[in-house]
């Protein structure tokens, strides 16, 4: 499972401000449209229940379509990626609190869902494990925690680091990004903001602006939801392009639970039409792998070709398949 950052915030305490800045820091806060104030909304702490839920249920509605205004710039930056990690590379996600959450949360259901090794999506959290349940002091305040974690993981070219931020001003996710840049990587910057500095740092800047939430400031909430969107088209659309499907299916998945074992099952039988007894027995030949299983089956071939077909096509089962009709 893929974890988050191994570095803590040891020796990176919150800088300690005066007035002054915290009075720059609050015209910064209030000049984003993710920390605006909404009057008509002050009284909602008034309203029976069920009008507060159809509120936020109307609120939530906005999101796919912001999510679907940036749709071409969202799918250039999967391609990006994808031709990065066809060549070896890693994607890495890098944020703060909630942001840095979702990108673990990303991070760790590729190994499942794509049969993906857990270095291959790697999810860094400011502060390390402990921030995905607790605050770290100061830990999103530093750029110096994001290029160390960054370093700890010996960045390359090949890799595509994505820094996540509602307010695309953490300098957790901005220095990540900074950092990422100087070693070569491709990057990708995620947030809620226009004109945000994360954005602009990157490669690919990515700004779904969902506007002000229902509660001030409180960007687990659409400015969440609109992160999630765009962190699963990342994974998942790479994935696709790096054939770790074979149409809608997953034939990748990692039969690591009796749940998924039946899945499994039901993926070849979907895919091939074979009866129960053709799968158990691809699957017996093929140590339970899906994706080859399958091939046995529509390209008949035994597990050991299966393999080697496999590996010759990059994991492709499409290509692997023609292979296999042409011999």
């Amino acid at each position: 499972m893929t974890s988050t950052s191994s570095a803590s915030s040891s020796g990176s305490s919150s800088p300690s401000r005066d007035s002054a800045s915290y009075g720059e820091l609050r015209a910064e806060l209030a000049a984003l449209t993710t920390e605006a104030f909404r009057p008509e909304l002050a009284d909602i702490d008034r309203l029976p229940t069920l009008e507060i839920a159809r509120i936020m249920n109307g609120e939530d509605e906005t999101v796919p379509a912001a999510v679907a205004a940036l749709l071409p710039g969202i799918a250039a930056a999967i391609d990006a990626t994808a031709e990065r990690m066809s060549r070896g590379g890693r994607l890495v996600y890098a944020g703060a609190g909630t942001a840095g959450r979702l990108g673990v949360l990303d991070a760790s259901e590729c190994p499942p869902t794509f049969n993906t090794d857990p270095a291959e999506v790697v999810g860094l959290i400011a502060g390390g494990p402990d921030a995905m349940v607790t605050a770290v002091e100061g830990a999103e305040d530093s750029k110096e925690l994001a290029a160390a974690d960054l370093d700890a993981l010996r960045l390359t070219a090949d890799d595509t680091v994505v820094g996540v931020s509602a307010s695309g001003r953490t300098p957790y996710a901005v220095g990540a990004v900074e950092h990422a840049r100087t070693r070569g990587a491709l990057t990708i910057g995620l947030s809620c903001n226009a004109g945000s500095a994360l954005g602009t740092a990157a490669d690919h800047g990515i700004e779904v602006v969902v506007g002000p939430e229902l509660l001030t400031g409180s960007t687990r909430l659409k400015a969440g939801t609109a992160q999630k969107l765009v962190l699963n088209m990342i994974s998942t659309i790479t994935m696709i392009r790096l054939g770790k499907t074979y149409g809608n299916l997953m034939v990748d998945v990692r039969a690591s639970n009796e749940k998924l074992r039946a899945r499994s099952r039901r993926i070849v039988a979907l895919a091939t039409g074979a009866s129960d007894e053709e799968i158990e027995a691809a699957l017996a030949a093929t140590d339970g792998e899906v994706k080859n299983a399958i091939l046995t089956i529509l390209g008949g071939v035994d597990g050991p070709t299966a393999a080697r077909l496999l590996t010759e096509s990059q994991g492709h089962l499409r290509a692997a398949l023609q292979s296999a009709r042409m011999h």
